[in-house]
């Protein structure tokens, strides 16, 4: 497997685990979070849990993203759509 391949392969794998936490976390309502709260749960850094939710939030027909607020990191909101 190439590099390149392998960190395609490692970014998908990400983007499925926060997809699935999300879903479950949003299934009974909306949530609110940041990403640093999360991160151990999703083996993510923040950093890249933030990249992953812009991207989602553009890309996920089922949930309903959105930056909410910021103080001293971003809160997000994940409702079902």
């Amino acid at each position: 497997m190439s590099m390149s391949t392998t960190a395609h392969s490692s970014t998908e794998s990400k983007e499925r685990r926060l997809k699935r936490y999300l879903r479950d976390r949003a299934e009974d309502g909306e949530m609110y979070f940041k990403g640093k709260f999360i991160a151990d749960d999703v083996g993510m850094s923040p950093k890249e849990i933030g990249a992953m939710m812009v991207k989602l939030s553009d890309s996920v027909n089922d949930l309903e993203i959105e930056k909410w607020s910021y103080t001293s990191a971003t809160t997000w909101r994940v409702a079902p759509a």
